[in-house]
């Protein structure tokens, strides 16, 4: 799979591709993970924004909860 979504931080959105998505989580591919907080919201239009949790961070994914 291979969506782009944005990660929420305040008045800034950080653009990612969602390499997989279910339910209750998804694997998120960015830039670079400096500065993601362990909590944030995610939007992957048309859906409403999501309250993630971080389950385990690397160089540039984030696999992710929703809350």
């Amino acid at each position: 799979m291979l969506k782009s979504g944005k990660i929420l931080l305040g008045s800034h959105a950080v653009p990612c591709a969602v390499r997989n998505l279910s339910e209750t989580g998804a694997c998120l591919e960015v830039q670079t993970t400096a500065g993601i907080p362990a909590t944030f919201e995610f939007v992957l239009p048309p859906q409403p924004p999501r309250i993630c949790k971080v389950v385990w961070i690397g160089d540039t994914k984030i696999g992710v909860h929703f809350q």
